[in-house]
């Protein structure tokens, strides 16, 4: 974009919105001037406006401003039902003799490319494939790919230095890591950090895990993960890791509310058989889904305990948990043990009816 030898016609394949975002940016740095993107810059949509109009539009010089830039979104719509011929012939005609002072770019957001795209989905994988098919011998596509954790550590690291702030290797790799390497989360979790420490200018470990709530949830599925394997000793540790972050014992009813939360989810995902990251989305509905980062634990999870009976079991232990916690005990910690200590423990020999008798929800 500096030396002016971008492309006429640009495809921004993929769901990663923080490098969508650094695109446009640098789009709109070196082509758009500030006070002429009213007239200069134009956001559209082809669920509202035609392939024909965008064109068009793009091949008339404008004479408020020296160069026009458009960016397109909902490509999918150009793949479905029907005929698309001409829609597409249009795109190679106009991508062939382009009006020099202007920049067409598409957005095909709707397509999820992994880091490995060897685990690609097959639904996203077709998408693919269509639209290099369709528009790649004479658009430029950019891939808006998911990063690797290593990719993201290191972007972390150096966008902290930038700032003059030092970034620990582990602390870097829990945030990355916490947010599932999601760039725009680590972006923007990145900046709260940098003004946390504030003159301290480093970010530990600890900082993380009290600032950002995807680490506070990591370690909350960890414990969850000790209970499901019945690992007393692992889950009384991790239970202390808990306690000494943040809001430590003030926390208690977080802690009992996310605790009732993720077994409410192993419940369903039992329940409806779910077995694969990919059925879990249709299984849990808006609002009551996981992060991704945690899905294929928490599956593995309710696996583990393997009945309805001892999933209710736990929720009504956790239910009693949280009478006692509002009851303003000696001891919110004593509380919390004695919790993970009855999680752990085997499902005694009893009745449903006894169960619901003995432990209150």
């Amino acid at each position: 974009m500096a030396a002016g030898k971008q492309s006429a016609v640009y495809v921004f394949i993929g769901d990663e919105s923080f490098f969508r975002d650094r695109c446009r940016t640098a789009i709109l740095q070196h082509l758009v001037p500030n006070e002429l993107r009213e007239f200069s810059l134009y956001d559209l949509d082809l669920s509202e406006v035609s392939v024909a109009e965008v064109l068009d539009r793009a091949q008339t010089p404008s004479l408020m401003a020296p160069f026009q830039v458009f960016f397109v979104r909902n490509l999918k719509n150009l793949f479905t039902r029907g005929s698309h011929k001409e829609e597409f012939a249009a795109i190679e005609r106009y991508a062939k003799d382009p009006n020099p002072n202007a920049l067409v770019v598409f957005v095909a957001d709707h397509v999820s490319i992994p880091s490995d795209v060897r685990r690609m989905d097959m639904t996203d994988k077709d998408h693919y494939e269509r639209i290099r098919e369709a528009l790649g011998e004479f658009c430029t596509m950019l891939e808006m790919a998911r990063v690797d954790e290593s990719d993201g550590m290191r972007w972390a690291i150096d966008a902290a230095a930038q700032q003059e702030v030092k970034l620990e290797q582990d602390a870097a790799r829990e945030l990355v890591d916490a947010l599932g390497a999601d760039m725009m989360l680590v972006s923007n979790e990145l900046e709260k950090l940098i003004l946390f420490v504030g003159e301290k200018k480093r970010i530990t470990l600890g900082d993380v895990e009290t600032m950002v709530l995807a680490a506070k949830q990591r370690s909350l599925y960890d414990l969850t993960d000790a209970i499901s394997g019945k690992d007393t000793a692992r889950a009384l540790a991790v239970l202390e890791g808990l306690l000494a972050t943040g809001d430590g014992e003030d926390a208690a009813i977080g802690h009992l509310y996310m605790l009732a939360r993720t077994f409410r989810q192993m419940l369903v995902i039992l329940e409806k058989n779910v077995r694969d990251t990919r059925a879990i989305w249709q299984a849990l509905w808006q609002g009551f889904r996981l992060p991704p980062f945690a899905a294929e634990d928490v599956i593995r999870q309710a696996r583990r305990f393997g009945s309805r009976r001892e999933l209710t079991r736990a929720m009504r232990l956790v239910g009693r948990a949280d009478l006692e916690i509002r009851s303003n005990p000696p001891s919110k910690r004593m509380v919390l043990e004695k919790l993970v200590l009855d999680l752990t423990r085997p499902v005694p020999e009893y009745s449903e009816s006894y169960i619901q008798e003995q432990l209150p929800v």
